[in-house]
């Protein structure tokens, strides 16, 4: 992967990727804030793939972080909960499975700061709240490695 930013002035810059581009506003979204919805917008999409490699469709479906900061620069981020709202006709297992698969094994982001970083999930599935708060296994080690998700690998790159 390779990313680049040019600068353009009053606090914005072209962010450059190998698919695409897109102006950075700083005034806007600061750098933290695309950070974070990076952090969510993985895991999220991670939830639509495995479902529609199964033959299911996601609808009504919203992805909100609540992110608590340290106090002290550089600020680093202490704990993100992660809500996941959504609709499909999979039963809650499999709506549990795959949440998991993606914070737990496919989404780079989440796995890039897990081990630094406290990772609550709370789950609403058809209008039930499924799973209220939960943590992940943080920080790798045997219970990473160990964490079979019954997909084989399967997500986004």
């Amino acid at each position: 992967m390779r990313v680049s930013l040019n600068y353009l002035g009053e606090k914005k810059f072209r962010a450059n990727t190998t698919k695409s581009s897109y102006i950075l506003d700083c005034k806007e979204i600061t750098p933290v804030e695309y950070f974070a919805t990076g952090i969510i917008g993985c895991t999220g999409i991670d939830l639509v793939v495995m479902a529609e490699r199964d033959g299911y469709a996601v609808r009504d479906y919203s992805v909100s972080a609540e992110i608590e900061r340290q106090t002290s620069v550089p600020m680093k981020f202490s704990s993100i909960h992660i809500v996941y709202d959504f609709k499909s006709s999979f039963d809650t297992t499999k709506a549990k499975r795959y949440i998991l698969a993606s914070l737990e094994s496919y989404c780079t982001t989440v796995n890039s700061i897990r081990d630094s970083v406290k990772v609550y999930y709370t789950i609403v599935y058809n209008g039930e709240k499924i799973a209220d708060k939960e943590s992940i296994v943080s920080g790798g080690g045997s219970a990473y490695e160990a964490f079979d998700d019954g997909f084989g690998g399967a997500c986004c790159s």
